[in-house]
């Protein structure tokens, strides 16, 4: 039985989603009220939603178990503003919650679907073997797509949550506007402990973390945009996490944990996603992490830095021109 609770969840996700719905005009966004009842948020699709939309509709996919601000970072490796992320419920927040594990699909329309609202599901492998469960009947959650959803696809997912149509609540935005691109690079912690399940390493010895990540330029382009989000992770983030293991086990663990002990690291994202066929799923699931992680040992004081950034291919890949 997994040590890690998400009953309530899909209720703290809520809290954040119609907090912003109030100050929908402050904040840039669209509050759409669909025909079966279900509330909708629009973060760029046809809204101007900018960087406090952003962090707003990243802490809706953390369910409000974290939090997302803007910050600066090493100018030397990106002079504009990073993404920094911080929770003392690193498994709720980021694996049960933020991780985009619902490939949702009706008809013509695909988005990729994160939140608190996968538990209300439940079909996911990943929250199967975490015993993953929310009693409240309430799904709330984000979409990646360029699409507002309509009446069928959300009594679809509503019914797939168990929820009332009325009792479902969805943030939408494109990956290439400014506000999905930055709930996008909040990701930083949540790929550390992704990769840290496939490694069988216990969650719940995850304590605490903080990630860093360098907030990439938008672009209309649909390639370049994934793969510039991609790359602020694999080649810009750090992430520090404080765990309560055994020493060998984090060592152990540690070497395996950052973007380049992958055999796809080096390059562009962008280029690899193209060399794959644009399918994500030929790629190296290994390659799914930050470029470099320090991890604490709460029992023994003792630290371990692992992997490093990659300022040549950051600059390549955001694009950035000397004046």
């Amino acid at each position: 039985m997994s040590l890690i609770s998400a009953d309530g969840l899909n209720r703290s996700a809520q809290r954040v989603f119609m907090d912003c719905r109030q100050r929908a005009a402050e904040l840039g966004i669209e509050a759409i009220e669909l025909d079966c009842g279900t509330q909708v948020l629009d973060f760029g699709v046809r809204a101007p939603a900018g960087l406090a939309a952003g962090l707003e509709m990243a802490s809706i996919c953390l369910a409000g178990r974290a939090r997302v601000n803007l910050v600066g970072g090493d100018r030397q490796l990106w002079p504009g503003p990073w993404i920094q992320v911080a929770t003392d419920q690193p498994a709720v927040a980021c694996m049960l919650a933020q991780y985009a594990g619902w490939p949702v699909k009706l008809d013509s329309f695909f988005a990729m679907g994160s939140g608190a609202m996968r538990v209300r599901r439940g079909q996911e492998p990943l929250l199967q073997s975490l015993s993953a469960r929310d009693s409240q009947a309430i799904a709330v959650g984000t979409l990646e797509c360029d699409r507002i959803p309509n009446d069928s696809l959300a009594e679809h997912m509503a019914a797939q949550c168990q929820v009332e149509p009325r009792d479902l609540c969805l943030a939408v935005a494109p990956t290439r506007s400014v506000a999905g691109c930055a709930q996008v690079v909040a990701r930083s912690v949540e790929t550390a402990m992704h990769k840290l399940h496939d490694l069988e390493f216990p969650l719940e010895a995850v304590r605490n973390a903080y990630g860093l990540a360098p907030l990439c330029p938008p672009t209309p382009d649909f390639a370049l945009g994934i793969g510039r989000t991609n790359d602020a992770i694999l080649y810009g983030a750090h992430v520090s996490l404080w765990m309560d293991a055994d020493d060998d086990l984090i060592q152990q663990v540690g070497a395996q944990l950052p973007s380049q002990a992958s055999q796809d690291f080096g390059r562009p994202f962008a280029e690899i996603f193209a060399q794959y066929d644009s399918d994500f799923y030929k790629i190296d699931p290994g390659l799914f992490s930050p470029a470099e992680v320090l991890l604490m040992s709460v029992r023994s004081g003792r630290s371990w830095k692992f992997g490093g950034q990659r300022a040549d291919l950051i600059a390549q890949s955001f694009g950035t021109e000397a004046a």
